[in-house]
């Protein structure tokens, strides 16, 4: 885990229902990431740099959504639970003023921590993320469906070993536009290929993907009292701009940016200018 230096070392912490493994590099005011499924810290390889370089401290957790190198059997592995489980990070680490970058299924995390848990939080950056009844978005729901049956996930994953493979809409197909280098996509694959106790972490999860709670939580929004930025990409093949707008409606200070040559995962193909927009964004918003 953690193939990239970029995110500096790796620690692990205790938390109530088990350990996270997170890197932490840098000095200043916090930013904290929350990727998504079948995904690892290594999403932020590429952002945490520029956030670096403008002063800030990144912290990038394995939450455990798959790709998670720990397993955590006695946690809740529910969107609430995990949700909890990223404010009991902050919590722990004593970080105030956060700001939250999410991606993905990490945006609906997000959301049910912004409406549930918003005490350290400054600000939050949604980039390309489930939201309102699109949780999970198809084609995945079905893939999730099936990922609830035991002994389900290892025969769907095995075949993604293989480079052409990972290119498949089930895949990364619709996610990334741009090839994963064949070490990250082994990052985000490897650990619930090889491990049984990862892969029942992952069926846990995938058993409580509801899209109930995204809408929960947005019912909620008109109380979210701090900025939140709304990156989205014009060729997304997820998420249509309609959500995006959706959110900055809901969203009482929320603004909208948007990102060309690129598909859901921002960080992946498009990492040095989502950082930019995070800085301009931080900037604009700093604390007083």
């Amino acid at each position: 885990m953690g193939i990239s230096s970029a995110l500096g070392p790796a620690r692990e912490i205790v938390l109530s229902s088990g350990r996270i493994r997170y890197h932490d590099t840098g000095t200043g005011s916090p930013v904290v990431f929350v990727h998504g499924l079948l995904v690892n810290a290594d999403l932020w390889r590429g952002v945490v740099p520029g956030l670096v370089a403008a002063g800030h401290r990144c912290l990038t957790p394995d939450w455990p959504l798959g790709s998670h190198s720990i397993p955590v059997p006695d946690a809740d592995l529910t969107p609430t639970g995990i949700a909890d489980l990223i404010a009991e990070f902050l919590d722990a680490l004593d970080l105030t003023d956060v700001t939250i970058v999410a991606n993905d299924t990490g945006g609906a995390l997000t959301q049910i921590l912004m409406t549930r848990r918003p005490e350290r939080i400054g600000r939050v950056v949604l980039a390309a993320v489930d939201c309102f009844e699109v949780f999970p978005p198809q084609p995945f729901a079905s893939l999730l469906k099936v990922a609830k049956l035991p002994g389900a996930i290892a025969p769907l994953l095995a075949p993604i070993r293989w480079k052409p493979m990972q290119r498949l809409p089930l895949a990364f197909g619709l996610v990334t536009k741009h090839h994963l280098p064949r070490e990250i996509a082994d990052s985000y694959l490897g650990p619930a290929r090889r491990s049984a106790a990862i892969r029942a972490d992952l069926r846990r999860f995938a058993a409580g993907v509801d899209n109930r709670v995204t809408l929960a939580a947005a019912e909620r929004f008109a109380e979210v009292e701090f900025p939140v930025l709304v990156v989205w990409s014009t060729e997304d093949r997820l998420f249509p701009m309609t959500l995006a707008q959706r959110l900055v409606t809901a969203l009482p200070k929320a603004s909208l940016r948007t990102v060309d040559d690129s598909y859901t995962f921002l960080p992946e193909d498009r990492p040095e200018l989502l950082a930019e927009l995070i800085v301009e964004f931080t900037r604009l918003h700093a604390a007083p």
